[in-house]
């Protein structure tokens, strides 16, 4: 058996990375493209590869040569790659495949080198290695039948919303026996460029080939596994992300800040949400107004704060909607002076926004960052701060503060003149209650120095939608940060959320229930793996200590690379001195138990 390796495209999407090159001289990890598919290749025993080059031919003598990894390489040129697509590439490689049994892969991919070995040892002679379709896959797509007889191939004008889930992405690596090509695909693909010429895909032919003869090719199902067709820059990003390995992985998806839909494998246990909400018939609700919304402007910021007055049911000139909390907590600090104090361990959102150089940490003499109340007050009168920022149930520590000690600490602030910046974004959670939020109009009129902040996005599991308030009754304070933020601050499923979310209050607060309930039987399963102590948590996560013989900095790398768990490493945070802390998301029951069995499986003897 032999490969054969269509390279001869321009790759133009690529920009400069592909000026004097071809897609698959492109390097993720420090590796080309062509020689993670040879490397793939040789693993199988295959020893002789055909390469159809084109655009970038020269570089393929400069650093293959006549051999690679032990597999002889020819090469046959395409030199109309320019005004030509792939069906000249493959016609021009018809001697060969007529000759032996082939492998026939496109250069731009990346991919599991086991997909090869499963198509060398599928039993059917022909065979395409397909994979279900995502939405943020682009291309030709299959559709398969009994026995995984492919049945079709369909381009992207000819597939059907409704059926989506029925369809295969084509992953462009075939398997095709030496009499198929002779007697059934070149004489189809030799009609075809007669017929409609030589700047077409070579997947039409097979479109023919499955349309007269449903058994012709068999599908290798490959999904859930690892590859990537490589187009754009875009997709060289997400490559590297995936085909990294080790602390490189770790650093490359952090480095995303999100996005991980695609990355369908990942279990995300850094960022916190609430898996339970919205509920299925609220999505729905949402998908059926998707189209109007998206093809209309947002209302401005006055009627954005009427929803989000209604939602929490106070004041409309006391309360502001942000693209997120970020937003807001920058505007918050913009322009503003004086030492503020703050718990540490803490969000470093807080940090970054009021400058470092501000900040006068508060650091818990008790043992798991616990604190009271009256510990920060005794704080403020000792460090003489303009504003002290608290976040309750605190992020990363999970320490909770009832509310009518947040009362009594918000009063005594006012007597002292400083501002209370009092972050609930995790609230909803510390009992699956609304008993604990200082949103209330009356305590907000009582204290202008009560500032009050919410992540939406979190407590309702709306991360997409970035959605946050600030509220106050100190009207200069909202004026100032209502002038940094744009009119259109956040877009129109934002804002559609806010105008039906009262309709789905109850089913809101039992989600936030299972979450606690879900935190509680998590903490447990926790407090059986030996290398963790878990703290305990009034939140959607838990801060665990990692003890001997692991590190975070290992646990993460091992987690993700052996188990595609993304945890966040906390213990560089300041607070800690030292010590190895990761944080863990509260996840459903189905995806913690996923999590308890990895680091179950690392317990060492």
């Amino acid at each position: 058996m032999q490969a054969i390796i269509l390279a001869a495209g321009m790759g133009k999407r690529l920009g400069e990375l592909t000026r004097n090159s071809t897609k698959c001289m492109v390097k993720i990890d420090g590796k080309r493209l062509i020689e993670y598919a040879l490397d793939a290749l040789a693993a199988q025993g295959i020893r002789k590869a055909v390469i159809v080059t084109g655009h970038g031919a020269d570089e393929f003598q400069e650093v293959l040569g006549p051999s690679y990894s032990g597999i002889s390489v020819s090469y046959v040129h395409n030199p109309d790659y320019a005004r030509t697509n792939n069906i000249y590439s493959l016609f021009l490689a018809r001697e060969a495949m007529e000759e032996d049994d082939s492998i026939l892969l496109e250069s731009d991919l990346i991919f599991e080198p086991a997909i090869i070995r499963d198509s060398v040892l599928h039993p059917s002679p022909n065979v395409a290695v397909v994979a279900r379709f995502e939405s943020w896959m682009d291309g030709t797509v299959t559709r398969l039948g009994e026995d995984h007889d492919i049945t079709c191939f369909l381009g992207k004008k000819e597939m059907v919303e409704s059926e989506l889930a029925q369809y295969y992405k084509t992953v462009n690596i075939y398997k095709l026996s030496r009499a198929f090509c002779r007697d059934k695909f070149f004489p189809f693909l030799d009609v075809y460029i007669k017929a409609k010429g030589l700047n077409e895909y070579y997947e039409e032919v097979f479109k023919l080939l499955t349309f007269i003869d449903r058994g012709a090719l068999k599908a290798l199902d490959v999904s859930g596994r690892l590859w990537y067709e490589i187009d754009d820059l875009q997709d060289l990003d997400i490559a590297h992300a995936l085909f990294a390995k080790g602390e490189p992985k770790v650093k490359a998806l952090h480095a995303r800040y999100g996005g991980y839909w695609r990355f369908p494998k990942l279990k995300d246990y850094c960022y916190l949400v609430n898996p339970y909400f919205p509920t299925p018939a609220m999505f729905a609700e949402m998908a059926r107004s998707f189209p109007t919304l998206v093809a209309n402007y947002p209302s401005g910021q006055n009627v954005q704060n009427l929803l989000a007055a209604k939602m929490f049911e106070i004041s409309p000139e006391h309360i502001l909607v942000g693209n997120g909390a970020s937003e807001l907590i920058k505007a918050l600090f913009r322009g503003d002076e004086g030492p503020v104090g703050i718990p540490v361990p803490t969000f470093d959102e807080y940090r970054a926004c009021a400058g470092p150089e501000n900040i006068k940490p508060f650091a818990p003499s008790r043992p798991d960052f616990r604190y009271t109340a009256d510990d920060l007050l005794d704080f403020c009168s000792r460090e003489q701060v303009s504003s002290l920022i608290l976040i309750n149930p605190d992020n990363p520590s999970g320490n909770f503060i009832p509310r009518q000690d947040a009362v009594r600490l918000a009063e005594g602030l006012a007597e002292k003149k400083i501002r209370l910046i009092y972050d609930e974004s995790f609230l909803d959670f510390a009992d699956g209650s609304d008993d604990h939020s200082l949103i209330e109009p009356d305590l907000l009129n009582r204290l202008p120095n009560l500032t009050a902040v919410k992540s939406i996005s979190k407590s309702y599991g709306v991360p997409g939608l970035r959605l946050g308030i600030i509220a106050s009754s100190d009207l200069d304070l909202l004026r100032r940060i209502r002038n940094e933020v744009s009119i259109w601050n956040i877009n129109s499923p934002a804002e559609h959320f806010l105008q039906v979310i009262d309709k789905h209050r109850n089913d809101f607060r039992s989600a936030c229930r299972q979450i606690v309930l879900e935190r509680e039987r998590f903490i447990l399963g926790l407090r059986d793996i030996p290398y963790l102590r878990a703290l305990p948590s009034h939140a959607n996560y838990v801060l665990c200590e990692i003890l001997p013989p692991w590190t975070p900095a290992g646990l993460s790398e091992i987690l993700l690379n052996e188990f595609d768990i993304l945890i966040k490493d906390a213990s560089g945070k300041l607070g800690f001195s030292g010590r190895p802390f990761v944080r863990l998301t509260v996840r459903d029951q189905a995806d913690d138990d996923q999590l308890l069995a990895a680091l179950r499986a690392l317990i060492r003897a």
